[in-house]
Formats: structure tokens, C-alpha cells, sequence
């Protein structure tokens, strides 16, 4: 199984960023962890603050994958040409958020990608990239 991760803007700055909402752990040193627990899996990870930069790979690699695990980050609320994006490809697109993005800001609480996604896992800190491996591969 061909899954890509693809994060939006900030989630480069994870484990210094906010920690007490998006923890300590750099997202490189737990993609290396996913990578090891899941050998039979190609993974591949992608990270740009560039919304165009995220639509361009969606465009690239969206009708090769088998899977995309998108954290759009600020552009999940914002954002139509992603939404646009994700709705153009054959790609199964999961939405995830590291944190509960309905306990948050009202304007958080608004997704413009979900309803283009399979699913959506939000607030279970970086675990929520593994649940939607998980759902994937079972």
C-alpha cells in the first residue's frame, strides 16, 4: 500500500510549536516512527506552507496513491482550491488534525476539506496519523 502524509503551513515547527497543544516531538522524528511500525507500507511525506505547493502534489501524486493522510492546518478552514483539489483526485484523502479542532476557536470548528474526505481523526495528538493508517491497511 502506497500511503502518502502531506501537512499543511506550521506543522513544520511541531515539538517546538505550541507544545502544550501539539506536543514535543519534531514531525521527521515521528514520521521515522511510523515508518518503522508499519515496514509493509510505503509511506512518503511531503510538508509545505504553500497552499499551491499542497494542491500541486494532491494534482502530482493523486491518482498514483492508494491513500493520502492530509493535515491541511490553517488551510482546512479556509481554503476552497484545496477543497476543490482533493475533490479532483482518485486518491482516498483522510483528514487529520492532531488536535480537537472542535474544542477550539469557533473558526476552527469549520472544515471546507472534510466533506471531500473519506473521514476525518482529529484530537488524538500525533496518534491521529497512525489511527488513519490503521483504518487503511484494515
Amino acid at each position: 500500500m502506497n500511503i502518502a502524509i502531506v501537512n499543511g503551513p506550521n506543522l513544520n515547527l511541531l515539538g517546538v510549536r505550541q507544545t502544550d497543544i501539539y506536543g514535543e516531538l519534531s514531525f521527521d522524528d515521528y514520521f521515522a516512527n511510523l515508518s518503522a511500525d508499519y515496514p509493509n507500507v510505503n509511506l512518503i511525506y511531503f510538508q509545505s506552507n504553500v497552499e499551491g505547493e499542497l494542491i500541486n502534489f494532491l494534482h502530482e501524486k493523486g491518482f498514483e496513491l492508494d491513500a493520502i493522510i492530509l493535515n491541511a492546518g490553517g488551510y482546512t478552514h479556509t481554503s476552497v482550491a484545496l477543497a476543490d483539489a482533493i475533490s479532483s483526485i482518485n486518491s482516498d484523502v483522510i483528514e487529520v488534525h492532531i488536535s480537537n479542532i472542535y474544542s477550539r476557536e469557533e473558526f476552527r470548528r469549520k472544515s471546507l476539506i472534510a466533506p471531500y474526505c473519506k473521514g476525518s481523526i482529529c484530537g488524538f495528538g500525533l496518534d491521529s496519523y497512525r489511527l488513519a493508517i490503521q483504518s487503511l491497511i484494515h
